[in-house]
């Protein structure tokens, strides 16, 4: 599957964007997605991420309560709604698909390497 990430902008703190993630190609549905972020001179770290089925999600808690993921598998896209931006939130967010998962898995997976397909990623500006 080819993923494409879009949404990302310029913001202020405090503001608000939708990242969407959808599949140039493939259905997401047969993937457990995910949103991991790099801001330069730092590793990728998880942002959240989501069963097939839309049941289990799991957040950073950098994130939890301002952030959140879902996915409509009829649209084929999967979302990070941002709220409540701040100037450390400031990153290339990337979208990730993990195959291999049953689609009522009872947990997710926050870690980068168990995730097989990438999208380029989109920038996300939040200045203070």
């Amino acid at each position: 599957v080819q993923l494409q990430a879009s949404g990302g902008g310029s913001v202020q703190a405090g503001d608000f964007l939708k990242l969407s993630c959808a599949p140039s190609r493939g259905s997401l549905r047969n993937y457990a997605m995910a949103w991991f972020r790099q801001a330069p001179g730092n590793e990728r770290e998880f942002v959240a991420a989501i069963n097939r089925a839309g049941g289990a999600i799991g957040y950073a808690d950098s994130v939890k309560g301002r952030f959140t993921i879902s996915r409509d598998n009829a649209k084929n896209t999967v979302y990070l709604q941002m709220n409540i931006l701040r100037s450390e939130d400031t990153a290339v967010y990337y979208c990730a698909a993990k195959g291999g998962t049953i689609y009522y898995a009872p947990t997710i997976s926050s870690s980068h390497g168990q995730y097989n397909y990438w999208g380029q990623g989109t920038q996300v500006t939040v200045s203070s």
